[in-house]
């Protein structure tokens, strides 16, 4: 499992994550920053305004309710980033020998969201990789995924920031999570 490490973005907790893939820029482009891409590995289903200032709306996550973001960045083919509820995604796109490294950020609203979303976008960047590489991929919420839980167990056993509440889950206090991956 290719892990993510847990960073400080300009004085705000983050998770980062990297990735090289054997395809231009232009194919990685397609599949992380249009909707129809974005459909086989992303949490939620996707709709975005093209452009900075753009609304980007999110639903169809079974543990988050819909919202709205707003297109921070939008710089085809090599940079998209975008608030969604109080984080922020960036998404950066260079060109390597053989491929696109393509690196993904999650500006964290709270530093204790860190092993919980970490174990998201672990999951969704496998499925992001099986549908580059040809494979049928169902998304991050199907029975083929790989399990959330093991990875989020790992996270926090790394000593990555953890505690936010986990959705769909009860808390001590019998109430359920709210939002994450």
């Amino acid at each position: 499992m290719d892990r993510g490490t847990y960073i400080e973005y300009h004085g705000r907790p983050a998770v980062r994550f990297e990735r090289t893939y054997g395809h231009p820029v232009e194919r990685v482009w397609e599949a992380v920053a249009t909707p129809e891409g974005l459909a086989h590995w992303f949490p939620s289903a996707v709709a975005l305004e093209p452009y900075v200032g753009g609304k980007i709306t999110f639903s169809g996550d079974p543990n988050m309710e819909g919202t709205t973001g707003e297109v921070l960045e939008f710089e085809p083919p090599r940079r998209l980033a975008f608030s969604w509820s109080g984080d922020e995604l960036r998404f950066e796109l260079e060109a390597v020998d053989g491929g696109c490294r393509f690196t993904l950020i999650n500006v964290l609203e709270a530093r204790d969201t860190a092993a919980r979303n970490a174990a998201g976008w672990t999951v969704c960047l496998a499925e992001l990789g099986g549908h580059l590489a040809g494979e049928p991929v169902a998304g991050p919420h199907s029975e083929s995924a790989t399990p959330w839980r093991p990875v989020y167990e790992e996270y926090v056993a790394s000593g990555m920031p953890s505690g936010a509440p986990i959705p769909g889950e009860e808390d001590e206090h019998g109430e359920q999570g709210e939002h994450g991956e």
